[in-house]
Parts: C-alpha cells; sequence; structure tokens
C-alpha cells in the first residue's frame, strides 16, 4: 500500500494528539511535540486541522506536521522510521510538489529533528542548513532544585490560569515577545484563542502558569504533557519587558518544570535558538542540559 499525505478532519486530532504522544521519547529528538500544536490551537480546532499534515500507509501513521507559519513545515516521524528513505523520499517529494498541498512554491522552511533519512533527501533535492537551535532538557526524576525557596519569597507566588482568565497573562506574553503595547482588538483576539483551545482536545494536556510579583503578573508560560514517563514541552516562556534582570524568567522555567513534573512527565523541554544567548542563559541557570545543536532546511525562492 502506497503512502499517502492528507490533511486531518477536526474529529481526527485526537488520534494525532495520541500518536504524537507516543513518538515522545527521552532517548529520541525534540521534534513536534503534541503541545506545539496546544499552543497553535489557540486558533481553533479548524485552523489546527487544516495547518496539519500526516504521511500514513492506511491507517498507520508514518509522520505528522504543523504547517507553523508561512512556508514553516514542522515534522515528527515515527521514530522507528528515522531511517527509512522510502518514506524520507515521499515526503520531500510531497514537500516539492504543491499539487500535493503541502508548502506553496518558493523559499521555505523544514525543521526535522532526527529525521535522518528525510535530511538527506531535503539536501539531494537542493534544500541547505538554515539557523541552528539548541536543544535544552531537564530531567524530572528528582524534585527540581530551588523550587520552594524561589516561590516562597515574600509576594512571588506561581499560578495556573483558567483559560477564560487569561488577560494578564496575555498582556505579559506580547511584552515578552513584541515588546510594544498591546492593542486592544488582539488582546481580546488572543483571550479568545485560549478558550478556543480549551474547546479542543490539546489543553487538557496542558497548563497556563502566571508568576506574581506584588501582586503583578511578571512572567508566564504554558506546559504541555505528552503522558506519564515522556517528555513535556514548555511553550511559551517569557518575562514582562519591565521585570527583565530580577530572575524571573529562571523562577518561571523552574515552576513551568515542576508542573510538569506534577504531571508525570519524566523530563522538561524546550529549544532555543542558538543565537538568543537570554533564553539559552534562563534555561541552562533553571537547570538545563544543552544538547548539540540541530539545523532547520532551507529552500531558497
Amino acid at each position: 500500500m502506497d503512502v499517502e499525505v492528507r490533511k486531518p478532519q477536526v474529529d481526527e486530532l485526537d488520534r494525532i494528539l495520541r500518536v504524537l504522544n507516543e513518538w515522545q521519547d527521552d532517548s529520541g529528538p525534540l521534534h513536534l511535540h503534541p503541545g506545539d500544536l496546544g499552543w497553535y490551537s489557540l486558533r481553533g480546532a479548524t485552523a489546527t486541522a487544516a495547518a496539519t499534515r500526516v504521511w500514513s500507509r492506511g491507517d498507520t501513521a508514518l509522520a505528522i506536521a504543523l504547517i507553523d507559519g508561512p512556508q514553516l513545515l514542522r515534522f515528527a516521524i515515527d521514530p522507528a522510521l528515522h531511517g527509512d528513505e522510502t518514506l524520507a523520499r515521499r515526503i520531500a517529494t510531497d514537500v516539492g510538489e504543491p499539487i500535493k498541498g503541502v508548502l506553496d512554491p518558493g523559499s521555505a522552511t523544514i525543521e526535522a529533528r532526527g529525521a535522518l533519512a528525510l535530511s538527506e533527501q531535503l539536501a539531494i533535492a537542493g534544500w541547505l542548513p538554515d539557523e541552528a537551535w539548541t536543544p535544552l532538557r531537564l530531567d524530572l526524576a528528582e524534585p527540581v532544585a530551588d523550587l520552594q525557596g524561589l516561590v516562597d519569597v515574600a509576594d512571588v507566588r506561581v499560578e495556573t490560569v483558567e483559560p477564560g482568565r487569561t488577560d494578564e497573562w496575555v498582556a505579559v506574553h506580547w511584552s515578552a515577545f513584541r515588546g510594544t503595547p498591546m492593542p486592544d482588538e488582539r488582546l481580546r483576539s488572543f483571550v479568545a484563542g485560549w478558550r478556543a483551545a480549551a474547546e479542543g482536545p490539546f489543553l487538557d494536556s496542558g497548563r497556563i502558569l502566571s508568576l506574581y510579583n506584588d501582586g503583578n503578573v511578571v512572567a508566564v508560560a504554558a506546559v504541555w504533557s505528552a503522558g506519564a514517563g515522556r517528555p513535556g514541552l514548555i511553550e511559551p516562556m517569557g518575562v514582562h519587558q519591565d521585570h527583565r534582570g530580577h530572575g524571573y524568567g529562571t523562577m518561571m522555567t523552574r515552576a513551568a518544570a515542576t508542573a510538569l513534573r506534577e504531571m508525570g512527565s519524566s523530563s522538561a523541554t524546550v529549544c532555543a535558538e542558538s543565537s538568543n544567548v537570554g533564553a539559552l542563559s534562563t534555561y541552562l541557570s533553571a537547570g538545563f542540559l544543552a544538547y548539540p545543536e540541530v539545523t532547520d532546511w532551507r529552500r531558497d525562492s
């Protein structure tokens, strides 16, 4: 039976979640995680299904990818098939043919961490190594170091936020990543996105976290479990522009890791741009270990 690529229906997202959960392993790469789809699901279940592509043989999923922005394709492949040249050639062909409905013509980026055969086929097809990323992981076999002392400082606390009460969370996230005042319309849309995510299958394995100091939210994070005994994901984590330089990023990261441990995760994972020295420093100070760099693949127009 041939391998086929298709866009799933909304009612298939539950099954995709289960498959992605099964593909997460501490000995494997930091590839597409259920939490990546969870974060994307702030756009709603319909948009999430529309941005997902599944390569399958019959009813068996072999590879799953998320179109995570214009011409950006992020992969997870069944770990048993990382070296499968036949599957890799098929995927490389499909991403190069716009009629397949995966990528449009022109410049594009593919994230294919751990997919050795696919990387080889992309190189043969003329794709070039692109931006370098640093995978980071924190083993959660033991309690996260020093968290209790950090969050017990006077007036500093971490709270889990309900999807309908994310106004402050959203504003801090916007400040952390945009550095500008957040338009009211964008705030309303973002908060509505969290409510939409709560109606899909992914938020059941996620937590929305805020770090307060003296009554103000100074840092935020969201964490995503892949099930007990599997690596969890921190996506995203950020500190308000006005509160940087006080160690809140380290506190928030450790709190996020602790939440994942409570959810049964074996490790906390994140992948940061190697050029983002501040982010790398924060995760390393929180106890994460850095692993060898990985690169995306780029197709020029």
